[in-house]
């Protein structure tokens, strides 16, 4: 068996498809900061967003959304002069926008239900045999993506939020040839309490 076809032979690629790309995550603030770092990759590379993640991580304080929701014009100019982070304007705005977004939703429904609502609490377990069988979105990335937005986000169009599915295990898109595919089925198998007790 072999390692899906995508991944290469660069270290952080391989640690990143063995240790974490499709394993659940049912921490919102988690789920939060891969879904801004799914947009921040929008016309890049994932392996340019993965080589930056800890600049990007001590420059947005930790991904504290709770922080970074009363940042302003300031914190931005800040930002633009980074150069361990991708300087985008608009992308390190919308990050504060979807600060703001994420605390709603966490206050309403908490963030990590009503992301995971869209699979129904459960991970979907496709069965692909080939990367050119991956889709590039879906219909619940279409639904997801058209919430996401409506709730205030941005940059997190279809294609970006079926990357942020496949990445935090709401589908399993391993193939079903590479050894991960088992490890993360099962890990998908375990019922997980969305209780704020959990």
């Amino acid at each position: 068996m072999k390692r899906c076809d995508w991944v290469g032979s660069d270290p952080i690629y391989v640690a990143y498809h063995d240790t974490e790309w499709g394993v659940p995550e049912y921490d919102g603030r988690v789920l939060w900061e891969k879904l801004i770092l799914e947009g921040f990759q929008a016309g890049l590379s994932w392996i340019t967003i993965l080589k930056k993640r800890e600049n990007f991580r001590e420059a947005f304080a930790g991904f504290d959304p709770d922080g970074i929701a009363n940042w302003g014009e300031a914190e931005v100019e800040h930002l633009l002069q980074n150069p361990g982070i991708v300087r985008h304007r608009g992308k390190i705005e919308a990050t504060i926008n979807s600060a703001r977004a994420w605390q709603d939703i966490e206050r309403s429904t908490g963030f990590a239900p009503f992301i995971w609502s869209y699979v129904d609490y459960k991970p979907i377990q496709n069965r692909w045999m080939s990367v050119t069988d991956l889709p590039a979105s879906t219909f619940l990335s279409k639904r997801l993506s058209h919430d996401l937005q409506k709730a205030g986000f941005r940059f997190c169009g279809p294609t970006i939020v079926y990357s942020f599915m496949q990445a935090c295990g709401l589908v399993n898109d391993h193939l079903v040839t590479c050894p991960r595919y088992s490890i993360v089925s099962a890990l998908g198998a375990k019922v997980y309490d969305f209780s704020p007790s959990s």
